[in-house]
């Protein structure tokens, strides 16, 4: 839904299963619609688009294609953002650190955007605005096997760019790529970022002399960024002093537990066997980073004694609606840190998007019907906006309203 000052609202799709297209179009008309009509009736609804590798080839096929903008237009729906970041399955099957692969090093990763790019330029209105979320460059533990891999991450997002730069001036739409920061990769904190793009621009002087930065930027995901106790603020403005694009902000929360014997015992009902968890053990007082880990099974295979004060932050995204109850808590606290700094900045992003994917991998207790959990999401959402004069406050009943 677009928001009272110009942004856009939705939820991503990859909450969904679907690797094909015909998969991901059955999950568009059982779960989309019924949720469009309780969440906006009467207005335009924005779609949060995922799309793989193999959906993406289905989708370019030209009757495809025009058969899917019917369907939009005959539903009053439109798609701004497609969540490229999984190439592959990314439901019911092991990702974990293969989420990341392709990475930027390999055309694969380039040809398979610049496919997505192509399909939301088709999509996207005359004079819109359309992004595609991407992976973090690399995984922290490809490069270190392979460090020569490294200066490729830079030649295939300097080809990328020329390539959205391309298409936007023939399409006419403002076409943007968001690198993702997210813990344990190559970009993980907000200062790394801002050093990458530094490089890219050492290394690729084009970016630079043809004015590519206005096409890649940085998808900020605020479960990701509290993972690695960061002030919202501070690395919202540390973005935006570097003269980065911010192409979209996932608002999401992620799992909080202090270092204690209890909090340990019950994040054992957390570890499941397809998504990464990568944990940042650290101290909220200070915001200092202690000591990190790949992955929840690490991290409680370790038995080294707590300090005073360390708390564990998993990056297990968690419903936006409600906390998870005691030992845990959530980090949503970030989340409303970063719209109380875009009600600042209203301009500085205008796509906005709810990703809590992890639903079937939720604890029973913290798993609702999947239609509640997101109407829910979205009256949340919407209310927090509207505290912040984003957005008008949330029907009454569940719903939602913009």
């Amino acid at each position: 839904m677009r928001l009272p000052q110009g942004q856009h609202l939705a939820y991503c799709t990859n909450v969904h299963r679907g690797e094909t297209w015909a998969e991901t179009f059955a999950a568009l008309e059982t779960h989309v619609l019924p949720l469009r009509r309780r969440v906006a009736p009467g207005q335009p609804y924005a779609i949060g688009l995922r799309l793989g590798a193999r959906a993406a080839a289905e989708l370019v096929v030209p009757a495809e294609l025009a058969a899917f903008r019917r369907w939009l237009d005959v539903h009053d729906c439109y798609v701004f953002t497609i969540n490229g970041f999984p190439y592959g399955s990314f439901h019911g099957t092991r990702v974990k650190e293969q989420v990341y692969a392709p990475d930027w090093a390999t055309p694969e990763r380039r040809v398979y955007t610049e496919g997505l790019f192509r399909l939301l330029a088709e999509l996207v209105p005359a004079g819109g605005e359309g992004s595609v979320s991407t992976v973090p460059a690399s995984f922290k533990g490809f490069i270190a096997a392979d460090p020569g891999r490294r200066p490729a991450l830079f030649r295939e997002l300097t080809a990328v760019a020329r390539f959205l730069a391309d298409l936007a001036g023939r399409t006419g739409r403002d076409l943007h790529l968001g690198l993702e920061p997210e813990p344990l990769c190559l970009l993980e904190t907000t200062a790394e970022t801002v050093a990458f793009f530094a490089e890219w621009r050492e290394r690729e002087p084009a970016v630079d002399r043809e004015g590519l930065l206005r096409f890649v930027g940085v998808n900020y995901d605020c479960c990701h960024l509290a993972v690695e106790f960061e002030e919202p603020a501070a690395a919202l403005g540390r973005l935006q002093a570097a003269g980065l694009r911010l192409s979209k902000l996932h608002l999401s929360s992620a799992l909080r537990v202090p270092a204690t014997p209890e909090g340990r015992a019950a994040l054992a009902a957390f570890v499941e066997p397809v998504y990464l968890h990568q944990v940042v053990v650290g101290r909220p007082e200070d915001g200092a980073v202690r000591r990190r880990y790949v992955d929840l099974p690490d991290a409680l295979a370790d038995a080294r004694p707590a300090e005073p004060g360390e708390e564990w932050r998993v990056h297990f995204h968690v419903p936006l609606h409600a906390a998870p109850g005691a030992p845990f808590a959530d980090t949503r606290d970030h989340l409303l840190g970063a719209l109380d700094w875009l009600g600042a900045h209203p301009a500085a992003c205008t796509h906005l998007e709810m990703e809590t994917y992890t639903w079937e991998v939720l604890p029973p207790a913290l798993r609702l019907p999947l239609g509640e959990q997101l109407a829910r999401e979205y009256a949340w959402t919407l209310g927090a906006l509207a505290a912040r004069g984003l957005a008008r406050a949330p029907a009454a009943g569940g719903g939602a309203g913009a």
